[in-house]
């Protein structure tokens, strides 16, 4: 059922984003009867934004243009003011350079009125561009319908920090004082939904698609989430999380709180950890000591539960630690899923720890964790072959729980990146190997990569254990003398398949494959630029 007149308002907010701002604001306006408004804050722009705004407004009544005289250097600030002028019961944020799909202000409108809720939200999708490849942002809070009394019924809520996803009752919002933080402060999203949380909201969510989030890694101007490459960034952000846990802790949801802090283990810092070696000495440096000293307000509650879980373990290898270490280590332990690589220490009494260097990081409880969910470590070569390529597998012991699980067979897959649900899968059998591991090998068949798809394949495995039950895994990527880097390889059907393997940010094994003569000029380009310099 449909609500019977206009009550929403969408705020869009940008700044020298002509090329995308237009597309922002005809995707809300596109929202049908639901939206009574579309009001557009122009942080000062100097790309012709402003004058691109106001010919749209001059052929739509619903759209008002606001021209700040100042920019504020954030997002928070032309939210404010968009929000200040909304005359809708309730409203919406959009940001320039994203857009909102069919349907979702209606599909969080009518969730909003029939549960009486001050807050709605809805499923988040984040589309890569230019391949379009879509990921959806928190999907199992939103698998379903449903109606919370207060966020602490639910208290995921905290996981997604994202204000575009979401409708608001516009009283609700001005009777909390609830706003943005004002100037250049990023990550505002994180303290603005901390607010709304903090007020105790009843809240609506539903399953439907209601924001699309664009993710262009390659623009000349990357966005705040995208632009991790100065340690500022990681000071900024975990100042925000303090800020949205003093937020929570302040208004006595002390749940929600301890959640909040538990979400910045489990994914703020397994996030920059991933990308940590490939920054200088002196980012890794700064890093590692302002996350220390951010750490060091933990108290024993937010380590206790699951003190081997990834994100904890990781926190607790900085603190013990004055100085950086175990880097790449580190980095496999926050992919996702993780994996904790050797070596695997033993103290004298049999204790499992993390390294010889830390003996204070004891593993304990990796002795009773189900095998489904213990970290294990796979890596991955890539051989040569006469006619193509070999891989090769090999899973490690961590302290006898493999062995004791009893490894039957892996499933290799390869999944295309940009094209969703296509993928190549094969089961082959785990053999026991010296060296307390288990290998598996199978031939990697580029003629069927190439003709389902050209573009990057990631390698996922399920290992699978005696008593039927499996765990999902990603390789660890090997490289060195013998193994494959760069090669073409003859085909039937394609003439020639050129197949290079890489490691991901977080050192997984993936391949990019390419066909034909344009897929070997970039090889002999490469190998001739080398020759030259």
């Amino acid at each position: 059922m449909h609500p019977p007149h206009p009550q929403v308002s969408v705020v869009v907010i940008g700044h020298n984003d002509a090329a995308h701002v237009a597309d922002a604001v005809r995707s809300a306006l596109g929202q049908g009867p639901a939206v009574r408004e579309v009001v557009a804050v122009d942080d000062c722009s100097t790309d012709g934004s402003a004058a691109l705004l106001d010919r749209l407004a001059a052929g739509e009544p619903r759209l008002r243009v606001i021209r700040r005289p100042v920019n504020s250097g954030g997002c928070g600030t032309p939210r404010n003011t968009g929000l200040a002028a909304v005359t809708s019961p309730y409203v919406m944020f959009l940001d320039s350079d994203d857009v909102l799909p069919p349907g979702a202000a209606d599909a969080l409108l009518t969730a909003a009125t029939g549960a009486d809720a001050e807050v709605a939200a809805g499923l988040c999708v984040r589309r890569e561009l230019p391949s379009g490849r879509e990921v959806p942002w928190e999907p199992g809070l939103y698998a379903s319908p449903a109606v919370l009394a207060r966020p602490a019924r639910r208290p995921r809520l905290v996981h997604d920090t994202l204000c575009v996803n979401k409708l608001y009752a516009t009283a609700f919002l001005r009777a909390h004082a609830i706003r943005f933080p004002e100037g250049r402060f990023p990550y505002e999203d994180l303290v603005f939904t901390a607010r709304v949380w903090a007020a105790g909201p009843r809240v609506a969510l539903v399953p439907d698609p209601v924001y699309v989030w664009h993710v262009r890694r390659s623009a000349r101007r990357l966005s705040i989430s995208l632009d991790r490459a100065d340690v500022d960034n990681w000071r900024a952000r975990t100042h925000a999380c303090r800020t949205a846990h003093e937020i929570l802790l302040a208004a006595g949801q002390k749940r929600l709180a301890r959640r909040a802090r538990a979400k910045f283990l489990d994914h703020d810092l397994r996030m920059y950890v991933r990308e940590l070696p490939l920054r200088d000495e002196e980012y890794r440096r700064g890093w590692w000591a302002h996350t220390r000293a951010f750490l060091a307000d933990y108290d024993a509650a937010d380590w206790a539960r699951d003190p081997v879980a990834p994100g904890r373990l990781i926190g607790r290898v900085v603190l013990a630690s004055p100085e950086p270490c175990d880097l790449p280590r580190l980095r496999e332990l926050a992919a996702r899923p993780a994996r904790l690589c050797p070596p695997y220490v033993r103290a004298e009494d049999g204790t499992p720890r993390w390294s010889d260097g830390l003996p204070g990081i004891t593993l304990e409880t990796l002795l009773t964790r189900p095998a489904p969910l213990l970290p294990l470590a796979v890596d991955a070569e890539l051989r040569p072959r006469a006619r193509g390529v070999r891989l090769r597998l090999r899973l490690h012991e961590l302290y006898g729980r493999v062995a004791q699980a009893g490894p039957r067979s892996v499933e290799v897959e390869w999944r295309h990146r940009d094209r969703d649900g296509t993928a190549v899968r094969r089961t082959v059998p785990l053999r026991a190997a010296p060296g307390h591991t288990w290998v598996a090998g199978t031939t990697v068949r580029l003629d069927r990569l190439a003709t389902l798809g050209t573009g990057a394949w990631d390698l996922r495995l399920r290992v699978r254990f005696r008593d039927g039950s499996s765990r999902r895994v990603t390789a660890h990527a090997l490289a060195g003398p013998g193994l494959l880097r760069r090669r073409a390889v003859p085909s039937p059907r394609h003439g020639v398949v050129l197949v290079r393997p890489y490691a991901t940010h977080s050192g997984s094994l993936a391949l990019r494959v390419a066909t034909g003569v344009r897929g070997v000029v970039p090889v002999l380009r490469a190998r001739l630029w080398r020759l030259l310099h």
